[in-house]
């Protein structure tokens, strides 16, 4: 007779009853087939870890959430009438955009920066966080893509960053990033329609991060699934006040409403 392993008992939960929730969805009724994503939208961080050691000026630098980020995929969800997803809480707490045990997941330096509330964090803390935030989150997800794709057509999966200008001492040069991994149908289609209607715009192809490398939420959500998707990223520098988000929103919604009008981009693809 072999032995089976026993599960792992829930962890306690993070989050105490005043604490907003893991994640928050806009537009939850919405049937156009296409899912805007968050996943760095807020510098929250649950009362219970008290603020992680750190201060408010600090998490609210890039190292904290995506600057800018949360306020454009609302413009965008308005005038697109679609569903969107934010995370609720900082990407110092958990990473929702990276898998967990990942040591990029729940970072105890990032940027240089020293993170006291992640040093030395044990099983039992990365769990609890993994089980409060993560998981409850990348579920809905799920729950949100089923509900489009029950609409008849396989929906478009768009998440939605922004990224530091500088890092490590290193200038980055590109407007807009469009990241993707295998599936490079809404990148190839948003650059070439900004070539012809924005060519002043510096887009970089996997840039500044690669989808290869990164992307846990389009790689676990989308991808796998034959979605069209692709990962945005928007320089922070850009966004820094109502008229910037209110550009690149514009920027990059009119772009996606060419792609988006195309009936050949919703079918799934298997590689």
């Amino acid at each position: 007779m072999t032995d089976r392993p026993s599960p792992l008992s829930p962890a306690p939960s993070l989050l105490a009853d005043d604490d907003p929730p893991p994640f928050v969805v806009l537009n939850p009724e919405a049937t156009r087939p296409l899912l805007l994503i968050c996943d760095h939208a807020s510098n929250r961080v649950p009362r219970a870890l008290a603020g992680l050691g750190l201060g408010a000026a600090t998490l609210g630098l890039h190292i904290g959430w995506d600057i800018g980020a949360a306020a454009v995929t609302e413009l965008l969800a308005k005038r697109f009438a679609a569903c969107a997803m934010f995370a609720c809480y900082s990407r110092l707490v958990i990473d929702c955009n990276r898998a967990p045990g990942d040591p990029s997941s729940i970072p105890a330096v990032s940027d240089g920066i020293a993170i006291p509330g992640n040093e030395g964090l044990d099983e039992a803390e990365a769990r609890r966080r993994t089980e409060s935030l993560f998981w409850p989150y990348h579920h809905e997800i799920g729950e949100r893509i089923a509900h489009l794709w029950r609409q008849g057509r396989p929906p478009a999966v768009v998440s939605i960053h922004s990224f530091t200008p500088v890092l490590g001492g290193v200038e980055r040069p590109w407007h807009l990033g469009f990241l993707y991994n295998h599936d490079d149908r809404m990148t190839r289609r948003l650059i070439d329609t900004l070539a012809r209607r924005a060519p002043e715009v510096i887009v970089g192809e996997n840039e500044p991060y690669s989808g290869k490398d990164i992307g846990f939420t389009i790689n676990t959500h989308a991808e796998p699934a034959g979605l069209p998707s692709l990962g945005v990223e928007i320089r922070q520098d850009l966004l820094a006040d109502a008229a910037g988000i209110g550009r690149w929103a514009g920027v990059l919604g009119e772009a996606l409403a060419e792609v988006l009008a195309d009936e050949g981009l919703y079918v799934r693809r298997m590689t």
